[in-house]
């Protein structure tokens, strides 16, 4: 039987942001969930956000390599993320779009729709409004480094780029693992070039490889440093 998770209502986890980011396949969604789950906080996944955003443009046929397509109809999807780290759920105009937003044309969109200034804008928006005033772990690209600054944890997830992508081409139910390989590669290079809020490292983040590790061997690792720093509070 798992422990019973801490009460966030007592000390720092009440208000405490950890925020998590890093590269695709690292380990990023799984270790946030666990160590969410393990210290009884909430759940927050930016990049089912913006994959939400990728997929309403399509949807609409909005041409997704055109950001000043993209830019005008910024506005318009009503995107809501659910903070359950054991059932995370995001719709869009009130529609649970959580298997659409995994498909091959939403993985392909996802990194130029990102780029776009304005979808930024008003992702950054909502995502500080669901960590309001904390109790949250947080997983994207630009947390740390733009959404919460001011997080008490701060995490850069990477993992070998081998393993990366067999984790994936799992996930993804047997994809082949080189054209996964380049896929998530291809990514980190538009992610980390883009010009708003690139895939970086924030100050003060800690860097943790998962490549060595397993699962759990990582989720002890970060609620190691989250009660790190409650202690020293």
């Amino acid at each position: 039987m798992s422990p019973t998770p801490p009460d966030p209502a007592d000390g720092l986890l009440r208000h405490v942001v950890v925020a998590v980011d890093g590269t695709s396949g690292s380990g990023k969604s799984s270790t946030s969930r666990g160590v969410a789950s393990r210290l009884g906080l909430r759940y927050l996944d930016t990049g089912a956000m913006y994959r939400a955003v990728a997929w309403w443009m399509l949807s609409r046929g909005v041409d997704v390599h055109d950001p000043a397509a993209v830019a005008a109809r910024a506005g318009e999807p009503v995107i809501v993320s659910g903070t359950d780290p054991l059932a995370p759920t995001i719709t869009v105009d009130g529609v649970d779009v959580s298997v659409e937003i995994r498909s091959d044309a939403v993985n392909a969109a996802v990194s130029p729709v990102a780029a776009v200034p304005e979808v930024r804008t008003r992702m950054v928006q909502l995502q500080r409004a669901v960590i309001g005033e904390g109790g949250i772990v947080v997983e994207g690209r630009d947390i740390g480094s733009t959404v919460a600054p001011d997080a008490q944890v701060k995490l850069f997830v990477t993992a070998d780029p081998a393993a990366r992508a067999q984790r994936r081409a799992a996930e993804e139910g047997g994809s082949d693992v080189a054209a996964t390989r380049e896929s998530l590669l291809n990514r980190d290079r538009i992610d980390s070039g883009r010009a708003v809020s690139p895939l970086t490292m924030a100050e003060g983040a800690v860097h943790l490889d998962t490549t060595p590790y397993t699962l759990d061997e990582v989720i002890d690792r970060v609620v190691g440093l989250v009660e790190a720093v409650e202690a020293r509070a």
